[in-house]
């Protein structure tokens, strides 16, 4: 079985750094939901576009030290690896941001995936299966080269390109209910589902 994972909002969680980082600068007002998407839509609807890109490469950068998995990634992963399955993280991102301090993302994000992607010390994903390309079309490009059985992506437009691959199952991780699903997608709201659906078909396979 051959998988991979996107990166941004499938395995890391900004939710509460986005939160806090706005509560620090003093953006936003106190008592708005702790969540990515509510920080930005604020900070949109009051004329600040352009501080929330700044923010966001300064989380990404900066500050990915301080964000957290989201629940369930570590011990899905952990099962993978106990499987001995195959997996690989995809995803795209620029290598700096378009504004503000030109902090190394691609680094940064490989130096989460060192802390983070460990059990027993042991690393969860390879480095050389980590990805981070800068393009979404060449991000579909190295999904479609990988021959990968399943991919995991909290975005419909990825999961739905006309590039991605036709043998290849798709996972709308979808933790908040807030996409519409596809009949082509696969909708999950936590990584336990994700997991489940898994086995499930691993297992008529045995």
């Amino acid at each position: 079985m051959r998988i991979g994972v996107d990166f941004d909002n499938t395995l890391v969680s900004y939710d509460s750094v986005f939160h806090q980082v706005a509560l620090e600068r003093e953006l936003i007002p106190a008592d708005l939901p702790p969540t990515k998407i509510a920080v930005r839509d604020y900070l949109r609807g009051s004329g600040h576009e352009d501080l929330w890109t700044e923010m966001q490469g300064y989380v990404y950068g900066a500050r990915m030290g301080d964000v957290m998995p989201f629940p369930g990634a570590i011990d899905f992963l952990a099962w993978v690896r106990t499987q001995g399955f195959y997996v690989a993280i995809v995803s795209h991102k620029t290598r700096h941001p378009f504004l503000g301090d030109t902090y190394d993302l691609h680094e940064a994000a490989r130096g989460w995936v060192t802390k983070w992607l460990v059990k027993r010390r042991q690393p969860l994903v390879r480095q050389s299966d980590a990805f981070f390309e800068l393009t979404k079309p060449k991000k579909l490009a190295r999904i479609a080269a990988l021959k990968l059985d399943w991919f995991i992506d909290d975005l419909p437009e990825i999961l739905l390109a006309e590039e991605f691959p036709a043998h290849t199952s798709r996972v709308l991780f979808n933790p908040d209910g807030l996409q519409s699903i596809d009949d082509r997608l696969l909708g999950c709201r936590c990584w336990a589902h994700i997991q489940q659906c898994i086995e499930g078909v691993w297992a008529t396979r045995r």
